[in-house]
């Protein structure tokens, strides 16, 4: 898949089944835990065409403080054409730049960013699920290993932003997954050329919930570990915690496949995470404990050779029905 069909849109505006899109950059500061997370919504409820929405959110994380802020806006003030090429109101989002302003709560984030380098698309499951019925929800990246300069505003306070590397990511579905953990690290400390992609999920299919499935990806330079094969990802273990306030959410994961053996951890203080509110399609929301800055260690066993890794900028989410979860903000 290139990366222009990584990032075509699925969303079609007459389809009355409900849908959500996002395309959404990330990135962290080489050193300081600093993160952003800007993405660009499409939600439509089920059984309502017409009545979609673009959305816009951000969230800046700055050592030990979280500024969350998202607005809407209806459809028809926003377009996408090929590849990627997003105009929400007056927010853009291409292959070169990422402009706009959002708000909410009393605060403000402006964001200026350009975007280069980046390598092939990376895909967390395998191919052929992407245009299969099964699982409702799909995730990819289109650009992994992008680098952003440019600059931050939050409540007019601008922040430079050079050399941070993150990536520009594409997700889409008629159905929220119903229960997941999701992490992604662009880069390890020794390893800046090793991205991993991984997730835990359940998904509900009438009254029957399926296994817990792990899906884990890990690219080294040009090499790809590729743990995602279907029943490979329910032999796979992934368990996590949603916590309270004051807990350490904590996710370990592990897996193998041809010779290759993947066993992690991601964890952050409750501090560390703030909780969004996605509007689910069928009906319902999805809050949704979002952390840029936390922490992943990783060890891969080829044989007798063991490679550990370990990051402090991880991005680390859990969805969760909880409407108690730890750190809840609405915006």
């Amino acid at each position: 898949m290139n990366r222009d069909d990584a990032n075509r849109m699925r969303f079609d505006p007459s389809a009355r089944g409900g849908h959500y899109e996002s395309w959404f950059i990330r990135a962290n500061h080489p050193t300081e835990r600093r993160a952003f997370w800007i993405r660009y919504t499409i939600f439509q409820p089920k059984a309502q065409p017409g009545a979609a929405l673009g959305e816009l959110w951000a969230i800046v994380f700055r050592e030990g403080e979280i500024t969350a802020v998202k607005t809407q806006m209806p459809w028809s003030t926003c377009a996408v054409g090929e590849g990627l090429d997003l105009r929400f109101g007056d927010a853009t989002l291409d292959g070169e730049r990422a402009e706009g302003e959002a708000s909410a709560l009393g605060h403000t984030l402006k964001w200026s960013l350009g975007l280069r380098g980046g390598t092939a698309p990376l895909l967390l499951l395998p191919e052929n699920l992407y245009d299969a019925p099964f699982p409702k929800a799909k995730a990819l990246v289109p650009r992994p290993s992008t680098i952003f300069d440019g600059t931050l505003q939050v409540d007019g306070e601008e922040l430079n932003v050079e050399r941070w590397v993150g990536s520009q990511n594409h997700n889409w579905g008629s159905k929220h997954t119903d229960r997941y953990a999701w992490g992604q690290v662009a880069g390890f400390d020794d390893h800046p050329d090793t991205f991993l992609e991984v997730s835990t999920a359940k998904v509900v299919l009438g009254p029957v919930a399926t296994p817990w499935m792990t899906p884990i990806v890990l690219r080294v330079g040009d090499r790809e570990h590729r743990v995602n094969a279907l029943v490979r990802t329910v032999r796979n273990r992934g368990r996590y915690h949603e916590g309270r306030d004051g807990d350490r959410l904590r996710w370990d994961f592990s897996g193998q496949a041809k010779g290759v053996r993947i066993a992690g951890n991601m964890e952050a203080a409750a501090s560390d995470f703030v909780g969004l509110p996605y509007g689910n399609p069928p009906g319902g929301e999805k809050i949704c404990l979002n952390s840029k800055v936390a922490r992943c260690h990783l060890e891969v066993s080829e044989g007798a050779r063991v490679t550990r890794l370990k990051s402090d900028r991880a991005a680390f989410e859990i969805l969760t029905d909880s409407p108690g979860a730890v750190c809840f903000l609405r915006v």
